[in-house]
């Protein structure tokens, strides 16, 4: 497979502070590594937040500025942020319309909590931390305890553990739309 199979494909993700490192920087990674453009939306443009484990990332953007039409997928990492980001309008509004329009829903971790308040995961099969396990079921979500979980345009994951799943399935997801 050539090792660009997604270029012309955007992905947002979402930047706040106490992310959990490994959640957002590898998926970041292999995501450009794979052809992907990869923009950081946070509170704030050009602001840096901090890790749950200390390691700076810098936003590209503010998430009141991001459409989702200019995206092929949105990606919720995990850590503490999920918990505050989930309240702002703005994510819940853009998560989803890339769940009714079709496009890829990835959360991985505590990121689950985004997509649950965006109100999008009722009767769909996904996983998470065991943390949030009542809290995805309470939202309608049909849990599985695996690495990675792909219900269509879904891909969710528990831990960090579960990267190289969580990102061969993300890619795989793009690579199809």
């Amino acid at each position: 497979m050539n090792h660009l199979v997604l270029a012309g494909k955007r992905v947002l993700v979402f930047v706040g502070d106490v992310y959990e490192d490994l959640e957002l920087w590898y998926p970041k990674l292999r995501l450009i590594e794979a052809g992907a453009e990869v923009v950081l939306a946070g509170p704030e443009a050009k602001t840096k937040y901090m890790g749950k484990n200390g390691y700076p990332c810098v936003s590209d953007a503010a998430i009141a500025d991001m459409k989702s039409a200019d995206f092929h997928g949105v990606l919720c990492p995990g850590g503490f942020m999920p918990d505050k980001l989930r309240r702002d309008p703005k994510v819940q509004s853009l998560i989803s319309e890339f769940a009714r329009d079709g496009k890829l829903v990835a959360a991985i971790c505590h990121g689950g909590w985004m997509p649950i308040s965006a109100k999008v995961y009722r009767g769909v099969k996904v996983t998470g931390s065991p943390g949030i396990k009542d809290d995805l079921e309470n939202a309608g979500a049909v849990w599985e305890d695996a690495a990675v979980v792909v219900d269509r345009y879904f891909v969710s994951s528990r831990k960090p553990d579960d990267l190289p799943d969580f990102c061969r399935a993300m890619i795989d997801v793009l690579f199809k739309k």
